[in-house]
């Protein structure tokens, strides 16, 4: 007999679940889904002959209801189960185990088939598209996971060095002309200096407060952009931003004042050339990112980062500056922000207010705590299912976000602490054991 099951036999033997409080419960949630589905999902309006008229779903919401029923109980046994001191403990598992111990070949791996998904029978326009914002929002949840995931800051604010990245592309361009590569390093830099203006006001902070505070600096720059018509447009927003060049090459039918791609290699005019380039370029930007935390982790500053995270008043005793570590924290953080809100202006071509709502900077805190925090693996797993499942759910319509919703919440009974909450020590007191994995 398997483990799994002596330990689900034994939980049950000793008489930890209650099978009739855990029906009143799920009875419960069944009678409110049931008041939810009756008005939302069981009526429907139609058109017809100028006139629009009822349609009744009673169906739809006696099988809603039963699915609530029988969910909510099989939580509440595997509650049971596992116990409630694994729970509080938030054990990973084997699963979360291997993976953050084979995170190297795993990466190897995600990076080989990244490159060769433009060039498979199924890479086609809309496949790459959706690839290219996931790795936004890979580049983003990396980005953030600096403050949060190492640095132990709760940051709700994130969206504010990810507009600052963007405006000051299309600024720039439309100022004096630059093109992408001249401003990727310059947005870079001032969404660095903005995360430094945050950091000053908020040294002090922690938890909730903090989160408050970071909450409303996002908020600040959005109605910023918003009022400052004279420089942002306003709600117009800022159109016409150049694309990205290979070398100067353009992606495009026609150019002016130099040579196309397609000209240059003697090939037919392709849209899809533009698309796949942009792709490719935030792989690299992406990679880039991954790169540059996994080093700086290993360093003095990112070690300060993780002790501050555990506890900031045995860091004051050890010597560690906890203003300068913030600010850095900070700092590096926003300007991998601003770098993918550079790449995200020059892939629309349009940049407004509207694209750094507070629903951003909550879907990219999200993807942290979602694939755990700190972990870098764990940040791909959780913007591929946060990106892909509202994909995935497009056939069920109106009910894709509700679909959505539930796969969030059954992620996190399942994985409270995140789907790789496992984390490698980055320093060993004592070497391992003979057999023994090195961290990665």
């Amino acid at each position: 007999m398997s483990t799994r099951a002596t330990r689900a036999r034994s939980g049950l033997a000793a008489g930890r679940f209650d099978a009739a409080r855990a029906l009143r419960e799920a009875g419960l949630a069944a009678f409110v889904a049931f008041v939810l589905f009756l008005p939302l999902v069981g009526f429907e309006l139609v058109g017809g002959e100028g006139r629009l008229g009822l349609e009744y779903r009673f169906d739809w919401v006696l099988i809603g209801t039963a699915a609530v029923f029988v969910g909510h109980f099989l939580i509440s046994l595997i509650r049971a189960v596992r116990g409630p001191a694994r729970r509080a403990q938030g054990d990973a598992g084997p699963i979360a185990h291997f993976f953050t111990v084979h995170a190297t070949w795993f990466g190897v791996a995600g990076v080989v088939i990244a490159f060769v998904l433009p060039w498979t029978p199924f890479g086609n326009r809309y496949v790459v598209d959706v690839a290219t914002t996931l790795l936004i929002y890979v580049m983003l949840g990396w980005g953030l996971n600096i403050v949060v995931g190492l640095a132990g800051l709760l940051d709700l604010g994130y969206v504010a060095f990810y507009a600052v990245g963007a405006y000051s592309y299309a600024l720039f361009a439309q100022w004096f002309g630059l093109g992408f590569w001249e401003c990727l390093p310059i947005a870079g830099v001032l969404a660095a200096m903005a995360g430094i203006l945050l950091g000053f006001p908020v040294l002090r902070l922690r938890g909730d407060y903090l989160a408050i505070v970071t909450l409303g600096f996002g908020e600040i720059i959005r109605i910023i952009l918003l009022n400052w018509y004279e420089v942002t447009r306003g709600p117009n927003g800022i159109s016409g931003i150049p694309r990205p060049t290979l070398f100067g090459l353009e992606f495009a039918r026609y150019s002016s004042d130099g040579m196309t791609f397609h000209e240059f290699f003697g090939i037919q005019y392709d849209s899809h050339h533009r698309v796949v380039f942009l792709y490719y370029l935030i792989l690299l930007l992406a990679l880039i990112t991954n790169w540059f935390v996994l080093r700086i982790r290993r360093l003095p500053l990112g070690r300060a980062w993780e002790a501050l995270r555990e506890d900031e008043i045995a860091c004051r005793a050890l010597g560690i500056n906890p203003t300068n570590t913030k600010l850095t924290a900070f700092a590096l953080g926003a300007m991998f922000g601003g770098f993918a809100g550079s790449f995200f202006a020059t892939r629309q071509g349009f940049v407004s207010p509207e694209s750094f709502t507070f629903i951003e900077s909550a879907t990219i805190l999200a993807i942290v705590v979602l694939g755990g925090m700190g972990s870098q693996l764990g940040v791909v797993l959780a913007a591929a299912v946060i990106v892909l499942l509202p994909e995935f759910g497009r056939e069920f319509e109106q009910f894709r976000m509700l679909l959505f919703g539930a796969a969030m919440v059954g992620i996190m009974v399942w994985r409270p602490r995140g789907l790789m909450a496992f984390r490698e020590p980055t320093v060993l007191l004592h070497a391992r054991g003979r057999g023994e994995e090195a961290p990665r």
